[in-house]
């Protein structure tokens, strides 16, 4: 009997919306005892969203190379931010990304053909999810390296099949189809309407046309797409607007409350206290973003405005090791932009300035000490808005992108938008306001490289440790992914 090995030690499920139990975690099952009842798959289902979390807690991918961050007090970047990467420094070994992909494929394998009596459903939804998840992970990777492995069949004994890497546009086309039957199966749910969202910490009908929409966009700016994927980036949209989501009253709620009670967010990392884990079960070790923006209260002690300032009582909770960039920080050019005391406050002695302390995700403060807690929203309908504006004006339908520009704008209190109407223009200013609206959530590298590859920016110029260099946008691969797999070649640009 071939032994097929979940990897699922240690980890939480929900139940009903937001809640999470514990399971008794499971090391080698065998299919004799497994794969047998209904029950058996949405635990295996649960057990694959700490990789889904891991990857949207990761900032070396989505923000470290951008140009939002730099040292405070410690130092916490790698190679990455400094742009100095080569397949020595900086490599990616994608196993992490493969085992999550790994474990949907082994679901959609053993739930074929399965039948849900019961609640069929319930099978719906758990291919929905998975499907979704897949699309998630492969999406999350391609934007990383580039050209990918594409593993879509179940490995269930030590003979792995070796791929090379498909062609990037190629791995879209997949993750597009996979987006498209998660789609048909969340409409085939009995009494299924748009607003479905059973949880926010979860894939549903439009967290998974939210992604599709990111999708679309990188398709169409960064792989020559063109107006095709922009269209379907807005209809992607469409669907979105229509799951009941609205802007938080105010951008305090949009970025620090829970997501379940926050009216914009549709998909989010759930994130409890003292989640910090170590790697079990495949799942790789997590510990929120925020730890190290947090600077502990040696760092700020004697600061005029020290109780403004989000420090934790000891450096096991915060590492003073970033704050938000001067470049960052010149973005927000209008006063009266009521985002500014929710992204950064800069620390005052003796009226001097000095350190600009992250004032996004400042976690919960208990008895003992602030913990960073915060949910990390992948996607909000801020951010929705602004994709759609993006679209639009890559389509030079600016009209259409400063509607939503403005949806965004008016909330912040900067009102509507008075800049010239060029598409150059808009789209820089696009640009900008996710700057100003998403900073610290893991968008802003994706983001460059899309208005780079679309010609707003030159990338080369406007990230400041770009600068002189020739680094390429995607990271190159380790020795040890080339040494395990003589089919595929180093990421282009590296030797």
């Amino acid at each position: 009997m071939k032994k097929i090995f979940l990897y699922i030690l240690g980890i939480l499920i929900f139940s009903s919306c937001d809640s999470l139990l514990d399971v008794k975690p499971q090391s080698s099952i065998t299919e004799a005892v497994y794969w047998q009842d209904e029950s058996d798959f949405e635990p295996y289902l649960t057990g694959i969203y700490p990789f889904m979390r891991h990857f949207a807690n990761n900032v070396t991918y989505g923000t470290e190379r951008s140009e939002e961050l730099v040292s405070a007090i410690t130092s916490r970047f790698t190679a990455a931010w400094s742009q100095n990467i080569s397949p020595n420094s900086a490599a990616l070994n994608y196993a992490d990304w493969y085992r999550a992909i790994g474990h949907c494929n082994l679901l959609l394998e053993k739930i074929e053909g399965f039948q849900f009596a019961s609640n069929p459903d319930l099978k719906k939804r758990i291919l929905a999810e998975t499907y979704s998840l897949r699309a998630y992970f492969y999406f999350h990777l391609t934007r990383i390296i580039g050209d990918t492995p594409l593993m879509l069949e179940a490995v269930t004994d030590v003979e792995v099949p070796l791929v090379p890497r498909s062609p990037a546009a190629d791995v879209i086309r997949q993750i597009t189809a996979d987006l498209d039957a998660a789609i048909a199966q969340f409409k085939s749910i009995g009494g299924f309407t748009p607003a479905m969202i059973p949880s926010k910490y979860r894939f549903s009908y439009a967290a998974s046309q939210a992604l599709k929409a990111d999708v679309k966009l990188w398709s169409a700016k960064v792989l020559g797409g063109g107006n095709a994927d922009l269209n379907a980036a807005i209809e992607a949209i469409n669907e979105v607007e229509k799951s009941g989501a609205t802007l938080a009253a105010d951008f305090k709620t949009a970025a620090n409350s829970r997501a379940a009670s926050n009216p914009e967010v549709l998909l989010a990392a759930f994130f409890l206290r003292d989640e910090s884990t170590a790697a079990a079960g495949g799942v790789p070790a997590t510990q929120h973003i925020s730890v190290n923006a947090f600077p502990d209260k040696r760092s700020v002690d004697g600061a005029d405005n020290m109780d403004s300032i989000p420090y934790v009582a000891t450096s096991a909770n915060g590492l003073s090791a970033y704050q938000i960039s001067p470049v960052s920080r010149a973005l927000f050019t209008n006063p009266a932009d009521k985002r500014k005391p929710y992204t950064w406050v800069t620390e005052r002695r003796g009226g001097q300035l000095k350190i600009s302390w992250i004032t996004k995700f400042t976690g919960t403060v208990y008895t003992d000490s602030r913990v960073a807690d915060n949910d990390i929203p992948m996607y909000r309908l801020a951010d929705i808005f602004l994709m759609k504006a993006e679209a639009y004006a890559a389509l030079n339908q600016t009209t259409n992108a400063i509607e939503y520009l403005e949806k965004v704008r008016l909330r912040a209190g900067t009102g509507v938008y008075t800049g010239a109407t060029d598409k150059q223009s808009v789209e820089k200013e696009i640009l900008d306001e996710r700057g100003r609206e998403l900073f610290f959530e893991n968008k802003r590298w994706y983001d460059l490289v899309r208005f780079h590859k679309g010609g707003t920016i030159d990338i080369y110029a406007y990230v400041p440790n770009l600068i002189g260099k020739t680094t390429p946008l995607y990271w190159p691969l380790s020795t040890t992914v080339l040494a395990n797999n003589s089919l595929i070649k180093q990421t282009e640009g590296y030797k």
